[in-house]
């Protein structure tokens, strides 16, 4: 309902409106320092989620409390405080983790025990730090007096960080307690409740049971301690996701705030009013478009809700509400003038070798465009993704892969094609353009793809491909440097989205191991209800210059996943 304004009868909806578009074209012509000081007033405003997207919120933010660019040293076992900043000798000194699980505990990844899970964690760990040792054992060798034993536990007692996972047996327990007292930094999930978890040498506790920390107050009423709290809650929610790589990440939080910083969290710091200048000088038109448009607010406001870490969440923002103005916010603000001044590098690790043979014979460059065409020609698509390791990337429903060669010579592109459900529980698709080069090595590629104005650069690398084309896993690393944004994946492929058969199970069990990765690490692909997807290749495009797919036999391998 449209309320009038009993003066000059103009709704006073559109007065509003007018009023406030003229405020921000006043302050977008407005010096510099005036445009700060509205923006920090003003944080009843649309325009009060753009001070959130530099980092400026009325209390300390989450994001700056949990990856800040120094760290309060901790006192080790002997009661001495080492500062790693000052340090050459602690700033590259092993951090000891030890993880005690519990005997026979079994974790929410798909039934995987929980030592399976950690060490599995413990290995990639050494792919962000060498210098990141974690051991991992049973509860039940805290009941053991032999030589391995009184390793483990002397090791536990004197760790940097001890994480205890499903740990309910009371001489365990009891261990624990009277263990830990000298180690800063205890972390219980799925444990005793009479279990005490400790940040940077401060206890915290949950006010309410739960398989994670819950919600959590300090014991101290110290603004360190509060800070704690913070630090707790990231670490919460992140371990509340239940998948791999959030497991290793609490941990890195807790290294990255406790005891010397570390280097993949370094992008996910604010800014501030340097972030905010920098914005307003260089941006002003897309700023005003983003924040009149409806869709480019709400996934600025979306986005301000996530953890800068939690690349599920941000991507889904940007997939349920993005729109020409949010491409236009990004490509000025982020990739033209970087000015979250974010620079992140594709990883390095794992590094994952290439497939060398298809058929008993070496693979060429164009065999390996072949395979990523795959069934394109004879189906409407080349692959279909069974499942991925990436639970930010690799979890969109019905998923399609389109590559094929384009006009030009030497072109060839990658397109993929999925749904999304968006926040506001529509599906829709989406669909991404990426230009793919040829590596050195056959079976490896460069990708790049500007997406919602950000551009994104990937290695891919074809691990497996089988003979008769009914799987392939393909692996990739990749970074959107200005977003300040790191990441790895696997993607299983079929061609109907269903999983390769038992019989090839342990040629795809070896696939993924080169990957580093655990068949309980997949997400599964909703590949139900997936009709009306927009497929289809520009005119003119070439598929296929080594083999025929028609040729080859297509059946099904199963039932698609639901």
């Amino acid at each position: 309902m449209i309320i009038h304004n009993s003066i000059n009868k103009q709704p006073v909806g559109n007065i509003e409106k007018r009023r406030e578009e003229k405020m921000m074209n006043m302050s977008l012509k407005a010096p510099r320092h005036h445009l700060l000081l509205h923006l920090k007033r003003n944080v009843t405003s649309p325009i009060y989620s753009l001070s959130l997207l530099a980092g400026l919120r009325p209390s300390p933010p989450l994001r700056r409390l949990a990856f800040r660019s120094s760290f309060r040293p901790t006192p080790n076992q002997h009661g001495i405080a080492a500062s790693a900043q000052n340090s050459k000798e602690s700033s590259v000194s092993t951090v000891r983790i030890v993880a005690i699980v519990g005997e026979g505990s079994v974790s929410p990844l798909k039934g995987t025990p929980w030592e399976q899970v950690l060490l599995h964690t413990a290995k990639k760990l050494k792919w962000v730090d060498e210098d990141f040792d974690m051991l991992v054992f049973s509860d039940r060798l805290l009941e053991s007096d032999d030589q391995l034993a009184m390793n483990s536990q002397t090791a536990a007692a004197t760790s940097d960080i001890l994480l205890i996972v499903a740990v309910t047996n009371q001489i365990s327990v009891n261990w624990i307690y009277r263990n830990s007292t000298k180690v800063p930094n205890v972390v219980c999930f799925d444990s005793s409740p009479t279990l005490v978890n400790k940040l940077g040498g401060i206890a915290v506790r949950a006010e309410s049971k739960g398989t994670q920390f819950g919600e959590f107050f300090g014991l101290s009423t110290s603004q360190r301690a509060k800070e704690t709290t913070e630090v707790a809650r990231t670490v919460s929610e992140a371990w509340s996701r239940q998948n791999s790589d959030d497991i290793r990440f609490c941990v890195l939080v807790i290294i990255n705030a406790y005891i010397r910083p570390v280097a993949v969290l370094q992008n996910l710091r604010a800014k501030g009013f340097c972030t905010l200048s920098c914005m307003v000088q260089n941006c002003g038109p897309q700023i005003l478009n983003c924040l009149l448009d409806p869709n480019c607010r709400k996934a600025l406001q979306c986005l301000n809700q996530c953890s800068p870490v939690d690349q599920v969440c941000n991507y889904r923002c940007i997939a349920s509400y993005e729109s020409p103005s949010l491409e236009a916010f990004s490509l000025c603000v982020l990739q033209k003038n970087n000015c979250l001044q974010l620079d992140a590098k594709i990883p390095e690790k794992p590094r994952v070798p290439p497939m060398v043979r298809f058929r008993g014979e070496s693979l060429t460059h164009e065999t390996a465009e072949d395979l990523f065409v795959g069934w394109l020609g004879h189906l409407d698509w080349s692959w279909r993704v069974v499942a991925g390791q990436n639970p930010a990337y690799d979890q969109f429903p019905c998923q399609y892969q389109l590559f094929y060669q384009g006009k030009a010579k030497g072109s060839f592109w990658y397109e993929p094609v999925f749904q999304v459900k968006t926040l506001d529980n529509k599906l829709v698709w989406r669909r991404r353009k990426y230009r793919v080069k040829r590596g050195t090595i056959p079976a490896t590629f460069n990708f790049s793809v500007l997406d919602n104005g950000v551009i994104s650069k990937e290695f891919w690398t074809i691990v497996d491909v089988s003979d008769d084309l009914s799987w392939g896993l393909f692996h990739y690393h990749g970074a959107a440097r200005v977003a300040g944004q790191s990441y790895t994946g696997a993607v299983l492929v079929s061609p109907d989205g269903a999983y390769p058969t038992d019989s090839e199970r342990e040629r795809l069990v070896s696939a993924l191991d080169k990957c580093g990765i655990k068949e309980w690490e997949l997400f599964d692909v909703n590949n139900g209800s997936c009709g009306g997807a927009p497929l289809g290749i520009p005119d003119g495009s070439r598929l296929h210059s080594q083999f025929d797919i028609n040729s080859l036999t297509y059946f099904s391998t199963g039932q698609a996943t639901v």
